[in-house]
């Protein structure tokens, strides 16, 4: 949804409607929508800087880093932009703290569809967990721990640490 600023009615735009986003087009390899992404938003014209303010909500599934197991992701997050025009947009070779934050439009024209997806990328966390405390995957048989710990029993120990074992031995 492309926004030309030069037909942006004085008092903003609301919008209320439902993107489609492929998952190919996330950061997070694996994701997949439950749901269209849900968006609310208002666009208003402050002089010559862009206001956007709006809410995502949508679910996904992502599959755990300990686990592997799908699980379900709720998103539902804020975003509150400001948009400069490209015209002080400076050329300089080195951004100061305060660059960091400035976003630009460009032919004056905003790429709805692109906040959006740039906003709900933001969302997702690091290291997806189906839970906080997911023990993960059995080293040794592979199965899944639940709620607790694996019958198997590894007494292998590290051998890059032997040589300490040996050292805190002799030192006893």
């Amino acid at each position: 949804m492309i926004i030309d600023i030069e037909r942006l009615p004085r008092k903003g735009l609301e919008i209320s409607r439902d993107f489609e986003f492929l998952s190919v087009d996330l950061v997070e390899e694996n994701a997949v929508f439950f749901e269209p992404v849900h968006v609310e938003a208002t666009v208003k014209k402050i002089g010559e800087e862009i206001a956007i303010k709006g809410r995502i909500t949508t679910r996904l599934s992502f599959n755990c880093c300990r686990c592997l197991v799908p699980f379900e992701f709720p998103i539902d997050s804020r975003f509150d932009l400001v948009y400069l025009p490209e015209e002080l947009e400076e050329i300089k070779e080195e951004l100061d703290s305060e660059d960091m934050s400035r976003l630009f439009y460009y032919n004056r024209k905003i790429d709805l569809r692109e906040i959006i997806l740039e906003q709900l990328n933001l969302t997702f966390p690091v290291k997806p967990l189906c839970s906080e405390n997911c023990q993960g995957i059995c080293p040794v048989c592979g199965k899944i721990i639940k709620g607790g710990e694996c019958s198997c029993v590894s007494n292998k120990s590290d051998p890059r640490l032997d040589k300490l074992k040996i050292f805190i031995r002799d030192k006893r």
